[in-house]
């Protein structure tokens, strides 16, 4: 009889917490939650109730019930099997690639206050940034984790903890100061006009901001007591994350008006404000260099994880054996090339939208449409493994038995398909164009990145398994004192 190891549980819920913390806070979506006005608080916590803490439980339970490596891509095999779970992770990774663009956007723009600010909307320039700082962490990454993992740390605490502690501060002075708000904290301000959907489009945004807890769930049978310190730590965190999304978005809320927010500069825009007002713009050059490192460190995190997951897929035999090489450091050449190459192709969106905030937001709308697809994909397969395989030991579990499930699980599925819906209409604080190519360019894109899986496992070959299968380790010959036994 095999004996499974499992890990030590050495996690309390303030360390637990924090690594939830670490892996969904970020500068780059404050801007998008500012143009909402008082109103992002609303919808904040709305998100906070019914979709990052729903992700967070029914990943816990699925992560401890089904530990190996491989996350999404085991949960929603073992529900659904091989080829729909083949989905589920081809659409965590790929969102991802079309995430770099518009994380890499903010960079560029970030940048450009230490240059010209005018440079944040010129396309050209977007463009050219976009692809030499991706490449550059591409070619980072070739190096191995342990390089990648000393800049991303580094660039991290520099670029992100920094400048968001800085600018919350910043806005409670300012509101502790009387300065002049641009935006007004009443009652009627905080419940948004509901009547009209494009007034609201950008909490599919939102949805985007928030997601990745699924990828911390797999440290929940690490907590010393899962069943009651997980949730305690999902509370915890979900309070630190909505507190510094709240607290940030206000801060550029309140100096910036809401027509004039840029998505990709409107963090700088707020410091710019902050600074002139109280009369140090010398440290505005310094802001965005920090600022900077934190993207960049984002960006050589992400560009290594989520495509390990796609090399564990293909080494099973998924992928043909192009994408199962990798080089002496053990990073996945081939993928990271070819995720480059799409990269690529999707930063010239800023040369056909009509401005950077909508090229920014087109993309930012098909990546949250493709991870929603696949958070629904996740909601089913909980549900499913819950009478499917009920005697499965999950050491942590959603309260209340199966309608405990079908209540949390069903709640944040509905969430992700509302997000999904509200993501073909054109938000009414950004100018897209033309509203043809907008929902065009969606549903192609949903087309397309969802169905190149589907083409991909039909076109399967035995070939490819053998090739990404290692050999097996040879049983270690038993000495004749345990052969007595």
């Amino acid at each position: 009889m095999s004996i499974t190891k499992h890990p030590a549980r050495v996690l309390g819920i303030f360390a637990l917490a924090m690594i939830n913390v670490a892996a969904i806070a970020s500068l780059r979506s404050l801007p998008t939650m500012a143009e909402l006005g008082f109103s992002a608080v609303f919808f904040l916590v709305l998100i906070g109730l019914f979709f990052l803490i729903p992700t967070a439980l029914v990943s816990a339970e699925l992560a401890t019930g089904w530990p190996r490596r491989g996350g999404v891509y085991v949960w929603v095999k073992e529900a659904f099997g091989e080829k729909f779970g083949f989905l589920a992770i081809w659409l965590q990774w790929i969102q991802n690639v079309i995430w770099y663009p518009t994380v890499l956007s903010f960079t560029a723009a970030t940048l450009a206050f230490i240059i010209t600010p005018e440079l944040a909307q010129n396309p050209l320039y977007m463009v050219g940034v976009i692809l030499v700082v991706y490449w550059a962490a591409t070619l980072i990454n070739f190096r191995g984790m342990k390089t990648s993992g000393w800049v991303s740390s580094f660039c991290v605490m520099a670029g992100t903890i920094i400048p968001g502690a800085i600018i919350i501060i910043l806005g409670i002075l300012w509101m502790l100061g009387g300065g002049t708000t641009q935006i007004e904290f009443t009652w009627d301000n905080l419940i948004p006009d509901m009547s009209n959907l494009s007034n609201i489009v950008l909490v599919a945004g939102m949805l985007l901001a928030v997601a990745g807890m699924e990828m911390s769930a797999v440290h929940a049978q690490e907590v010393k007591n899962p069943q009651k310190d997980y949730p305690k730590a999902i509370l915890l965190s979900t309070v630190i994350i909505l507190g510094i999304f709240i607290l940030g978005a206000l801060a550029i809320a309140i100096v910036v008006p809401s027509s004039d927010i840029s998505l990709v500069a409107g963090v700088m825009q707020a410091f710019t404000d902050f600074f002139k007002a109280y009369g140090i713009e010398w440290a505005i050059p310094l802001l965005a260099f920090l600022i900077v490192l934190g993207a960049l460190g984002g960006v050589v995190t992400w560009i290594a994880g989520p495509s390990k997951g796609i090399l564990a897929v293909a080494q099973q035999g998924s992928l043909p054996p192009f994408f199962q090489k990798v080089n002496k450091n053990g990073v996945q050449v081939n993928i990271l090339l070819v995720q480059g190459g799409i990269v690529t192709i999707l930063a010239l969106t800023f040369l056909l939208m009509p401005t950077v905030s909508s090229s920014y937001w087109i993309l930012t709308a098909l990546t949250a449409q493709l991870y929603l697809i696949m958070y629904g994909m996740l909601f089913l397969a909980a549900i499913k493994l819950k009478y499917s395989q009920p005697n499965v030991k999950r050491p942590y579990s959603v309260p209340g038995g199966k309608l405990g499930m079908w209540i949390v699980a069903g709640v944040g599925l509905l969430a992700a398909l509302f997000g999904i819906v509200l993501g073909f209409l054109p938000p009414a604080q950004v100018t897209i164009g033309n509203e043809v190519f907008y929902d065009g360019f969606l549903v192609v894109g949903i087309i397309v990145m969802a169905g190149i899986p589907f083409v991909i496992h039909h076109m399967r070959k035995p070939s490819w398994k053998k090739s990404g299968t290692s050999k097996p380790m040879k049983k270690p010959k038993m000495s004749a004192k345990k052969k007595r036994r």
